[in-house]
């Protein structure tokens, strides 16, 4: 079963910055946020410090949205051209050595 479709972000920085002047010229908190797009506000807490690098892709375009910006200037769509980060990665296989 094939997960849901995830988006990275881009700069955490640029999040924060975002916050701090929003679309609509007012800056607007973690927890506002957090409020506006319905997660805890934790989730909000782990982007902008970078301990969290992706989000689901509606999760991801409400941030954007709410923020005032369009998603892509925030966020990549993971997949072939853009890595998930947080997905588990294959353990390389390791070849017998001889005695």
């Amino acid at each position: 079963m094939a997960s849901a479709p995830r988006h990275l972000l881009r700069k955490p920085d640029l999040l924060r910055e975002l916050m701090e002047c929003t679309g609509t010229g007012a800056p607007i908190s973690g927890r506002e946020l957090a409020a506006a797009v319905h997660v805890p506000p934790s989730t909000i807490d782990a982007l902008v410090n970078g301990v969290t690098r992706t989000q689901p892709s509606h999760i991801a375009e409400r941030i954007a949205s709410v923020i005032g910006v369009d998603l892509l200037i925030l966020w990549a769509p993971t997949g072939r051209a853009v890595p998930n980060p947080e997905a588990a990665t294959p353990t390389p296989h390791r070849k017998a050595v001889p005695a």
